[in-house]
């Protein structure tokens, strides 16, 4: 019986997820055409834009150059416009403004001619006149003329006509090139591909229109498209569980969610790269999505009119496409199959559900059935078993039934009588396994003692290495203190005083003339000023030197009172100016970065006061900058640099990261940098990081580590709690 109602729950469950299926298939389809039909007008918007103005800004030229052609160019040229040293013809610098009028270059083998001057001049003004409001919604707008000028309003790079080689050609670049009369025999708007704009990393188009003015082609309009949000866009605005692929019929892919671009400035393109398995590897993740990709290419370019969506039997994906106007770029969107078949599932899952409730409810009424000729001598075995576990082998049961609980009944009686026997010779067993035991658990004990003093051993020589390592880093500044300051003091010229004294006991008499009118008395009041404004002068660095020693002298108690610490609840925090901390653990590294010619960059950000263990803190940043010196050991000497970043993240932490272009830390090794004992320098001992990582995670923050490969760097990042002083207290 139960067998055939899971066989009816089996085909109720079947046919209700085909036919699910079928009809939420059906429904994703069309709104999965009508999202890329929405989608595909509102992201054409300014394409098409782009081309109206263009048609406007044709026309416009065009009168203004009839508008000119009776007037003698020659003045205003010359007001506007000057011919450089280099050749070529710009914007005169005087009252210039690159943010607010158009920037012009005439390449030097243009003739000035004056139907080139008045062609000139119309372009300047019409740029002039609409270009401030079509910056609006485009970046840049510019004219190219054929004779080699490019003129454009880009307030957004008010130099760039000022910053271009004499040699520049704008008539080689492609926005210029696909308007000539070889290129475009239709004189019609034509789009380049997308490149990335090298000096802000922003993803554009242009678009170029040619202007022809009686058969000849006299100049080409053009738009620069960003298309960094429209790219944003395409990969964050999607159909829950779809997404969006951007492409041209050429194979170049504009924006997809695992397009990864390499940085040359040009956009993948998907079908000249076929074969190249690396290259598909690092711009889309894996071979296989390109293979995907290339199909769905070959698929928009040859579908048949009216044919938006295809169903992909190789991936199980539905995809949606539709053309944008003006570029002529396709817009997808892939729908995977199993966004579809999961309600489908979730309903046939319902389905089952019910089933199995049915299938329950047969179970409890058989149940009641079994329970009478069952449960009931069940319960006496249980009872029979728990006198045989109590130790009463006495046991009563039914034998007498001819089933097989009845035989049951009869081999369990055999059993009682069996564990009775053995029950008797276990006890006799365990009388002597007990003194055994006894003998063993105090052999354990002894151990257990020697094993707990050998660790407390091992902690105490692992925080006295740390003692020592860490003082040692701060006695070697100590020394170079203290031995700049003998050598100040070997350098005070103290005999001068001597020598002036002896000059001024021998005119004792005539002081007064002598210091008037002798030429060498003349000199010695001077002499002495210039003398005690260099001793007091002296005295200030021997004084600041030997602040340094004593401020020194007070970090080695303090990492003396960390380490102790380590065995102990850790100490209060305090208020730390974290700028301040950073650039005394410079200080004191600044003996040895000076020997070892360490340029050090700062990029420290302003912050308010945080809770932190100072001495903590600062025992790690000098460990830290300490192991950046000698990793830049192999490293030129006038190209050592250390840079040391301090700036809060978005997580409610404060990142301090100091960064070397050292020797770098092989991949192998990036998880073993920590470990106690590790290290990469001959004269190492690899307990800096280690105790160092340690003090950062009892600070509630963490220590990492990041290097690119042996001769690139490292970067070794402390990253703690941002909690401000003012708001704990």
């Amino acid at each position: 019986m139960s067998v055939r109602i899971a066989a009816v729950i089996l085909l109720s469950t079947l046919f209700s997820y085909f036919h699910m299926l079928h009809t939420l298939r059906t429904e994703a389809l069309v709104q999965l055409e009508q999202h890329v039909s929405e989608r595909g007008q509102r992201e054409e918007a300014i394409f098409v834009l782009a081309q109206d103005n263009h048609a406007f800004l044709a026309k416009a030229l065009g009168e203004r150059i009839r508008d000119l052609s009776h007037e003698d160019p020659s003045a205003r040229f010359d007001e506007l416009f000057v011919r450089l040293p280099d050749g070529s013809v710009r914007n005169r610098p005087e009252g210039f403004d690159g943010t607010r009028m158009v920037q012009v270059f005439i390449s030097p083998k243009v003739v000035l001619d004056t139907a080139f001057r008045t062609r000139l001049l119309a372009a300047y003004d019409v740029l002039n006149w609409y270009s401030p409001a079509l910056h609006i919604r485009f970046v840049t707008t510019f004219m190219i003329l054929p004779e080699g000028v490019v003129m454009g309003y880009a307030p957004d790079v008010p130099t760039w006509t000022r910053d271009l080689d004499a040699s520049y050609s704008a008539t080689d670049a492609e926005y210029f090139t696909i308007s000539r009369p070889e290129h475009n025999p239709q004189r019609q708007t034509a789009w380049t591909g997308v490149f990335e704009e090298v000096l802000s990393r922003t993803w554009l188009a242009a678009v170029s229109t040619p202007v022809d003015l009686d058969g000849r082609h006299i100049a080409t309009i053009g738009h620069s498209v960003f298309l960094n949000e429209l790219m944003a866009r395409t990969r964050n605005e999607h159909l829950p569980g779809a997404y969006n692929i951007l492409f041209r019929d050429d194979g170049q892919l504009i924006a997809h969610p695992s397009l990864k671009q390499n940085g040359s400035g040009k956009a993948y393109n998907i079908l000249s790269t076929a074969g190249q398995p690396g290259d598909a590897a690092s711009h889309l993740g894996s071979q296989e999505e390109e293979a995907r990709l290339r199909d769905l290419f070959e698929w928009a370019r040859t579908h048949e009119p009216g044919q938006n969506v295809l169903e992909l039997p190789e991936s199980g994906e539905y995809v949606a496409v539709t053309r944008l106007r003006g570029p002529g770029w396709n817009l997808a969107t892939v729908l995977p199959g199993h966004m579809v078949s999961r309600p489908a599932f979730q309903a046939a899952r319902i389905v089952l559900l019910l089933g199995v409730v049915s299938l329950l409810l047969e179970l409890a009424i058989m149940y009641w059935v079994l329970q009478r000729q069952i449960s009931r001598p069940l319960a006496a075995f249980t009872e029979a078993t728990d006198k045989v576990a109590a130790g009463d082998f006495q046991v009563g049961l039914n034998t007498s039934r001819g089933d097989e609980l009845g035989q049951l009944a009869r081999a369990f009686q055999l059993m009682a009588g069996e564990v009775r026997r053995r029950e008797e010779a276990l006890r006799e067993a365990n009388e002597g396994l007990e003194l055994r035991v006894d003998e063993r658990t105090r052999e354990l004990k002894d151990v257990h003692l020697e094993l707990v003093q050998t660790a407390r051993r091992a902690g105490m020589a692992e925080i006295a290495t740390n003692v020592l390592h860490n003082v040692g880093n701060v006695l070697n500044s100590v020394y170079t203190s203290a031995q700049l300051a003998r050598e100040r003091m070997g350098g005070m010229r103290l005999e001068q005083v001597g020598r002036v004294a002896e000059l001024l006991e021998e005119r004792r008499t005539e002081l007064s003339t002598f210091l008037t009118q002798d030429e060498r008395g003349k000199n010695v009041l001077p002499f002495l000023s210039r003398l005690g404004a260099n001793l007091l002068e002296e005295r200030q660095r021997i004084t600041t030197l030997l602040d340094d020693v004593g401020r020194y002298t007070e970090h080695v108690g303090d990492i003396v009172k960390v380490q102790q610490n380590y065995a102990r609840t850790p100490r209060i925090q305090e208020p730390v100016e974290l700028a301040g901390l950073v650039e005394d653990a410079l200080r004191i590294n600044e003996a040895g970065l000076l020997r070892h010619q360490v340029k050090v960059r700062r990029h420290l950000e302003e912050l308010p006061p945080v809770l932190a263990d100072k001495h903590k803190t600062l025992m790690i940043l000098v460990n830290l900058v300490s192991n950046a010196k000698y990793a830049m050991d192999a490293v030129p000497a006038g190209e050592r640099i250390v840079t040391v970043t301090l700036e809060r993240t978005a997580n409610e932490q404060v990142r301090i990261a100091i960064h070397d272009n050292g020797m770098g830390i092989a991949p192998e090794m990036l998880n073993r940098i920590f470990q106690y004992g590790f290290t990469t320098r001959d004269e190492g001992h690899g307990f800096g990081l280690h105790s160092s990582a340690l003090a950062a995670q009892e600070m509630g923050g963490s220590l990492t580590v990041h290097s690119d490969g042996p001769g690139k760097g490292a970067t070794f990042t402390l990253e703690l709690p941002y909690v401000l002083a003012v708001e704990a207290a």
